[in-house]
């Protein structure tokens, strides 16, 4: 076993506490809706002049039912006919967002996330193919995925897809114990998964990732070492196993969960030691904190490479591209300005009726952000930080600059979180396990009051 568990249960009790996952730095806490519309005009402007590479997320907020633990942006209703209203409007802004860029810039990463993206027919899939390439440049080396709900997926929405060009697919399992799924409010027959994951294949969209949550009501390190079994049989490509956050003050719908039937902090522990422990013995290598991927899979080269990145996604490959997000919510990532969409559909809808981009919320990255940015990510998607790396990088001498952060880390480093050399620091294996926490100590905005009740515990 790679962790003793009554060490690391000693260790969680202590660093389990609220904070950012940083799939952004700063996070979305610091987006205000009170900002300069020149701003924005500026980002575009510049990002016109020259050709570029991006990545295009697309946010389908429809679900035909409601999953209690979700915090996702979403709208339920099992009326299908709102999407094609809803990408009548996503036609206006992606006319507005090819405008924004130079005419020679193409499209090398495209994600239907949401929501529930085969909450579409697959006439209206074929359709947001369409608009997409009549908009875009697609690059034809694209990294095309989906987010699937195997329950709402049949085989010619597969058949759909594949002929858009998608070749990635993201199954949401989240767990294939039925008592599970009746506590959660989402019952989906492992059969499915199953059946969806061959007619994946079938249809030649080859890589694919299961997503589980550990942490739901009533499960059992038992229950979820059997979940575990069972979608590992199906062979996918990489595992996003997340840590459920219960923040029902932010997400309503989580008030429907009965928090006797959680399981205890230890229990929590130990499907997360055993997914840590298990995996790599079906040949899947711990990327970092929640993700997992075959030493072959583009995650894997990726970490090895130096090219992984975290974004509103999760870990993602390809991190010199500027992330473009349409449809409701969007968060887009530039390097200098994030930007959010509106989040309530009357609002966007208006904003596009007016031929106006539909953003409601900016954050415009000072010169001190982006150099813990580059900390944090550092820290998020390497484990490691060479302080004359970071010097030739940024001209800035890290001990210098952070040894306020350097001197907190020695707790840390006593925990045997961290180890700190003369050239540098690098996390450890339980370490990896807080890489949240370590990323803490360079965080500048954590001390702020809001920072306390906003975030799901870091373990």
């Amino acid at each position: 076993m790679l962790f003793k568990e009554k060490t690391l249960l000693e260790l969680v009790t202590r660093y389990n506490v609220p904070g950012p996952r940083y799939t952004s730095y700063p996070t979305a806490l610091q987006f205000t809706d009170q900002f300069d519309d020149h701003l924005l005009k500026e980002h575009l402007v510049k990002r016109s002049a020259n050709a570029r590479s991006v990545s295009l997320y697309f946010h389908i907020p429809f679900c035909f039912s409601l999953c209690w633990y979700c915090g996702c942006t979403k709208i339920i209703t099992r009326d299908q006919d709102r999407g094609d209203v809803y990408l009548d409007y996503l036609e206006k802004e992606a006319g507005l967002v090819s405008n924004s860029l130079h005419p020679d810039s193409d499209v090398k990463q495209i994600h239907f996330g949401g929501g529930t993206p085969t909450f579409l027919t697959p006439v209206q899939l074929i359709r947001l193919g369409s608009l997409i390439r009549r908009n875009f440049r697609v690059h034809e080396d694209v990294e095309f995925s989906v987010e699937i709900d195997p329950r709402r997926c049949t085989e010619d929405h597969i058949k759909a897809l594949s002929d858009i060009g998608v070749n990635r697919a993201s199954l949401g399992v989240q767990d294939t114990n039925e008592q599970v799924q009746k506590a959660i409010h989402r019952i989906q027959p492992f059969e499915q998964t199953s059946n969806v994951t061959a007619l994946l294949r079938k249809h030649g969209i080859e890589d694919i990732n299961f997503d589980l949550i550990y942490g739901l009501p009533l499960q059992t390190a038992e229950t979820f070492a059997r979940s575990i079994e069972d979608v590992t049989a199906l062979d996918p490509d990489r595992f996003a196993i997340y840590s459920y956050a219960h923040i029902p003050s932010i997400m309503p719908a989580q008030k429907l969960l009965n928090e006797d039937q959680f399981p205890t902090t230890e229990e929590k522990l130990k499907m997360l030691v055993y997914s840590i422990d298990k995996l790599p013995e079906y040949g899947y290598r711990y990327i970092g904190m929640d993700h997992f991927a075959k030493i072959d899979d583009e995650l894997s080269r990726a970490l090895d490479e130096g090219s992984l990145q975290r974004n509103f996604q999760g870990y993602s490959t390809r991190a010199e591209l500027e992330m473009i997000a349409l449809g409701m919510s969007g968060i887009s990532q530039g390097d200098n300005l994030y930007y959010q969409n509106e989040k309530d559909i009357g609002r966007y809808y208006e904003a596009l009726d007016k031929g106006e981009l539909p953003v409601h919320k900016v954050l415009q990255l000072t010169d001190e952000d982006r150099l813990r940015r580059k900390v944090i990510m550092q820290i998020m998607c390497r484990g490691e930080m060479n302080y004359s790396g970071f010097l030739r990088e940024t001209g800035v001498d890290f001990r210098e600059k952070f040894s306020t952060e350097l001197e907190r880390m020695k707790a840390l480093e006593i925990d045997g979180l961290v180890e700190q050399f003369i050239g540098g620091f690098r996390i450890t294996d339980s370490g990896r396990l807080f890489l949240r926490n370590v990323s803490m100590l360079f965080d500048g905005y954590i001390g702020e009051r809001q920072h306390k009740t906003a975030y799901s515990k870091t373990v």
